[in-house]
């Protein structure tokens, strides 16, 4: 497969550029933090998401999407990246479509999500980091369970229309699609470092009947979500790496010291090809990753690890070049590039971190 983008692909990444940079730019995210706007995202710029098509591209074709791949999924979370724009579009249209493929919950859910009125979030994470150790609980009452736990860092799960929780049952992990009106499912939203809202939210005996279980009991389809979801973090971190060089290498063109753009500076330019080096490195590994997602691959539990860690590596080393080379004002509200280091620290957290999958690597390969 090669590593580059088809025309096809080219095509839909050069629209999805166009809309992303017209209606959700850098400036679109200033306000919804300057208006602590209490729901984190604009539902008028999902409904144009959804009227684009971009919310149903990994939806299948006989489910009324695309039926198009990871590759193209990932084009428009470049984009969302590079413009740092606050969207569901990671949980919602491709982490959630991906879990919910071939089960009855798809007919439910699909079309609200296909014209943009749906928002899923994935209650999958427990302690402060990443780790894979789910705690939560699910035991059986009646003719379905009773959920009691906490989950932490879920996105969008204070205004979510359906909620993904992975629980322990009693011989393995279990997915479950739970309404966010459920009797006894409290959420409390959270700033985080890049101002956008995630939810702690506590499952005080919380029971679903047996159709919210999504896949089968002990055998949630986990995998399919997390490599999903990973690799759509590993491309929007790819936009939000590219989106803080590109400012750079503008600012360097720009800036002057001692009567001499700073850009002229041969430290400087090494440092700048560099970075863009560590960004194209990470580009290809992530694009090895979506391609072979979509040709359901044997190897691409691996790929999607090498893609996260390489992009999250990449990514820090862009935003902090970005800061240095800007100088203490780069950390001030009149220049962007601050905004680009936060969102990459949150979403190298997301679904785990360079040292995670760093480990996980390791780990399959015996040591």
């Amino acid at each position: 497969m090669p590593l580059y983008l088809t025309d096809d692909q080219a095509m839909l990444r050069d629209t999805a550029k166009d809309f992303v940079a017209a209606e959700a730019p850098v400036a679109h995210m200033r306000a919804l933090r300057d208006a602590d706007d209490a729901t984190g995202f604009s539902r008028d710029l999902w409904k144009q998401f959804a009227e684009m098509g971009f919310t149903g591209i990994l939806v299948p074709e006989s489910d009324g999407g695309l039926g198009l791949g990871h590759v193209e999924a990932g084009v428009v979370l470049e984009e969302i990246g590079r413009n740092l724009s606050p969207s569901p579009f990671l949980t919602t249209a491709v982490a959630a479509v991906e879990a919910l493929k071939g089960t009855p919950h798809a007919a439910r859910w699909f079309p609200g999500i296909l014209a943009g009125d749906t928002v899923a979030a994935l209650a999958i994470d427990e302690r402060a980091k990443h780790d894979g150790r789910i705690a939560m609980q699910a035991e059986r009452a009646g003719n379905g369970f009773r959920l009691t736990g906490a989950k932490q860092f879920v996105a969008h799960g204070h205004v979510a229309d359906l909620l993904l929780v992975a629980a322990a049952t009693e011989h393995g992990t279990t997915l479950f699609a739970v309404p966010t009106d459920a009797k006894g499912l409290t959420a409390e939203p959270q700033r985080l470092a890049d101002a956008s809202l995630a939810a702690r939210l506590t499952f005080d005996s919380v029971e679903v009947d047996a159709d919210a279980v999504v896949g089968e009991v002990d055998h949630a389809p986990l995998a399919r979500l997390l490599a999903a979801g990973r690799t759509g973090a590993s491309a929007e971190l790819l936009g939000v790496g590219g989106g803080a060089m590109d400012m750079t290498v503008s600012y360097l063109k720009e800036r002057k010291q001692f009567g001499q753009l700073i850009g002229s500076f041969q430290a400087l330019q090494h440092r700048a090809a560099h970075l863009y080096s560590e960004m194209e490195v990470a580009r290809a590994a992530v694009l090895k990753a979506q391609q072979l997602l979509d040709a359901r691959d044997e190897r691409a539990a691996d790929a999607v690890s090498v893609a996260k860690a390489m992009a999250g590596l990449a990514t820090t080393l862009a935003v902090q070049e970005g800061i240095q080379m800007h100088g203490g004002i780069g950390m001030t509200d009149e220049y962007d590039i601050g905004f680009y280091m936060k969102r990459a620290r949150v979403l190298a957290e997301l679904f785990g971190d360079s040292n995670f999958h760093a480990d996980a690597l390791a780990q399959a390969a015996g040591y």
